[in-house]
């Protein structure tokens, strides 16, 4: 194991037996196995992966996909059945919610407990009891048993010891999640200063935007096995995806897609064919706006919450047919793709650019062609900007306030209109098509990165937006 490496997993899997009865466990041992009374659960499956130091990697999948065994095998709190598992540094962990406390012992004896594991004098950690005290914000609670505390203090607590003990490896494993709002913005901000100082992260969260904000690469499990491992915005897509397939055909369908892909590439890779290479980079944007088959069609146009017809002439086809589809999507789903005809940014005067200036009047256009068997009355269209990372900045669809009725012609356009509050960065555009008659959303078509471009203001300015502000000042 390289002295880079903070955590090696190689052929790893977990394996559990599941009795239907209590009697049947002591049948089997009695009789010495010969009599096989159990049925086998494979949590983990042949997991191979190695996480550098200083590196930052989200573990996503859906419950009972084996992240949490995953995790306890890298902690070392369950032995796994075959396989093995290197770490290289100090671990502290957030496992489930209390592991490591004894529920007798008082928060404050507890942390001297985990510290004690860890290898911290009880005079070393009582130097920071202050701090951990102070940033748990537990109070007066912090002398009392943990069998008193709620979920929310457990989590708090766990976090405070976690992160006062110096470690070289944190692992989070959903622990936040049982956190107040303002308390999980707090531990954030505390995982990125440990980001800065080079501690590495194993981050275990459903929700993807986290995941995107903190990691630089996901690994994505499904029943015990890796689909994916890679960089964290394409697997993070991929995963929205499954995630919003309708029933368990269609996510098959897509394991087996991803499953080919990562074939091909692996093929792809060995032949390492330069010439290949070039060639892809020298593509056109082949895959753009199709074709309109008869320029007589009306066009409808939606803004704001206006419906018009543009004239039956050979302009407007060509201005319905002006914003184009990147070429190069970060992830392009749905159930009925080919619906999102084109979807661009575009300044003042309607034209698409890549780069829009802070301040101005900004749009997006997304035409659309939608056969009329899809229903009008749930129907949406949905813009949104997002940054780098896959966080949503900026998201509106025709069924938010004041909502439009679509309608029932198959082709036509909805511009989303507003003042650019876009500090200097780079962004990309996400078009959807979805059904909203469900709870859940149900996705006919969703592009994220229909086009990519970028904000500038003369301005320096700080955060992520700058509306236009009216200040005043008064003498009190």
């Amino acid at each position: 194991m390289s002295s880079e490496t903070a955590i090696e997993v190689m052929d790893l899997s977990k394996c559990y037996h599941i009795y239907d009865r209590p009697q049947d466990r002591l049948i089997q041992m009695l009789t010495r196995g010969r009599k096989q009374r159990h049925r086998e659960f494979w949590a983990l499956r042949e997991a191979s992966f190695s996480i550098a130091r200083g590196e930052t990697v989200g573990i996503i999948g859906r419950n009972g996909s084996g992240k949490s065994t995953l995790l306890q095998m890298i902690c070392g709190t369950v032995s796994p059945t075959s396989g093995t598992v290197a770490v290289n540094g100090r671990v502290a962990a957030l496992l489930e919610l209390g592991a490591g406390f004894d529920p007798e012992f008082t928060g404050r004896e507890n942390v001297l407990l985990n510290a004690a594991i860890l290898g911290f004098s009880r005079e070393s950690m009582g130097h920071r009891m202050k701090e951990v005290a102070e940033f748990s914000e537990l109070g007066d609670f912090l002398d009392r048993p943990v069998k008193t505390y709620s979920t929310g203090m457990y989590a708090r607590l766990a976090f405070s010891v976690a992160i006062h003990v110096d470690p070289e490896i944190l692992i989070v494993d959903e622990a936040l999640a049982v956190g107040d709002s303002r308390f999980v913005a707090k531990c954030m901000r505390r995982m990125r200063e440990i980001q800065d100082r080079g501690v590495t992260i194993v981050f275990v969260s459903h929700d993807v935007n986290s995941v995107r904000t903190l990691c630089q690469r996901a690994i994505w499990l499904d029943e015990g096995r890796i689909v994916e491992n890679g960089e964290v915005f394409p697997v993070t897509g991929k995963y929205m995806e499954f995630m919003f397939k309708d029933d368990e055909s269609e996510r098959q369908t897509l394991r087996e897609e991803i499953a080919t892909e990562q074939k091909a590439q692996v093929e792809a890779d060995n032949q390492e064919s330069v010439h290949e290479a070039d060639d892809l980079e020298n593509l056109p944007e082949t895959r753009g706006v199709q074709p309109v088959s008869d320029p007589s069609d009306s066009i409808a146009v939606l803004a704001g919450n206006d419906i018009q017809t543009l004239p039956e002439t050979s302009t407007a086809t060509e201005s319905l047919l002006e914003p184009k589809l990147d070429a190069r999507p970060v992830t392009h789903w749905g159930s009925r793709k080919g619906l999102i005809i084109g979807a661009s940014v575009c300044d003042e005067t309607g034209a698409r650019t890549d780069v829009i200036a802070w301040g101005t009047q900004i749009e997006l256009v997304i035409d659309v062609f939608i056969p009329l068997d899809i229903p009008r009355d749930n129907l949406s269209i949905a813009g949104s900007i997002k940054d780098l990372k896959g966080t949503d900045l900026i998201v509106s669809t025709t069924k938010d306030l004041g909502a439009i009725e679509l309608p029932h012609q198959e082709r036509f356009r909805v511009c989303f209109r507003m003042t650019n509050p876009l500090v200097t960065g780079k962004y990309l555009l996400v078009v959807a098509v979805e059904n909203r008659l469900e709870e859940d959303i149900h996705y006919y078509e969703y592009i994220e990165g229909a086009h990519y471009f970028s904000s500038l203001a003369d301005e320096n300015f700080f955060g992520i937006f700058q509306p236009e502000i009216r200040q005043t000042v008064e003498v009190l």
